[in-house]
């Protein structure tokens, strides 16, 4: 994976995991690297962490670290490079009358019951059939981490309309960092997964932050592949980021 300049940082502590399923390819063993999980610094550590290829979820820092696999590439968007294509257009046009809303990272009964019918419908089977609001919270909002929720609901004249999607996303003061988005799965033909990528690109670019950062792409995985449109596109190769498109294309 490279030289890792979080090891020089004073008593900062990075675990290997034991061997677990992978969560993309379950016939797989797979590894990580943790950032120690009771350091009180890890919010300050957060923005190098994610330049040197590291994720969130809940309170943990992490990157795949599995012995012969590297399928999973840390991957981010320049914002003021980024251009929708043909087909992000036509999701941006499909969606003109959806409104975009940024609110504490706090959970209400109304996002908790769209989160469980996204896992029900998408995700069933996976592990995470049962999370309730004490999941949720773990999962998407965490201890320490400056997260928001943009909310994507219907234009309604009358007040807040249907919520439709919601993306949990961390703010750096550089960047922005897509953790998680959901969505209702009755809606999914109207790519509110693209269009809140989309979303978060414009949020982006309007407060001065120069990258997005969209977690892993994984090489082989058809959930995943829909990160390599959004180009231009970085990927970390374990020393630096380069052009997505040189090594991936």
């Amino acid at each position: 994976m490279g030289s890792n300049p979080l090891r020089e940082v004073e008593d900062l502590r990075i675990f290997h995991t034991t061997d677990h399923p992978c969560g993309y390819w379950p016939e797989r063993v797979a590894r990580d690297l943790v950032l120690d999980p009771r350091d009180p610094r890890l919010l300050d550590f957060y923005p190098m962490a994610l330049d040197w290829g590291f994720r969130r979820s809940g309170d943990i820092l992490y990157r795949p670290h599995c012995q012969g696999c590297r399928a999973c590439v840390a991957v981010r968007i320049p914002v003021d490079a980024f251009a929708p294509d043909r087909s992000q257009r036509r999701c941006l046009a499909r969606n003109a009358h959806v409104e975009m809303r940024v609110l504490p990272a706090e959970r209400t009964e109304e996002q908790l019951a769209l989160y469980q019918r996204y896992l029900g419908a998408r995700h069933r089977g996976g592990g995470m059939d049962d999370h309730g609001s004490t999941e949720f919270d773990q999962f998407l909002v965490g201890r320490w981490a400056q997260g928001r929720f943009i909310e994507l609901r219907e234009r309604d004249a009358h007040g807040p309309g249907r919520l439709l999607a919601v993306a949990v996303t961390d703010v750096l003061q550089t960047a922005l960092s897509a953790v998680y988005t959901f969505y209702d799965p009755d809606e999914s033909a109207r790519g509110l997964g693209t269009f809140a990528i989309l979303k978060q690109i414009e949020w982006a670019r309007r407060e001065g932050r120069a990258h997005l950062y969209l977690g892993y792409w994984i090489d082989g995985h058809h959930k995943m592949d829909y990160k390599r449109r959004f180009q231009p596109l970085e990927a970390f190769d374990g020393r630096g980021w380069r052009p997505f498109a040189q090594d991936h294309a």
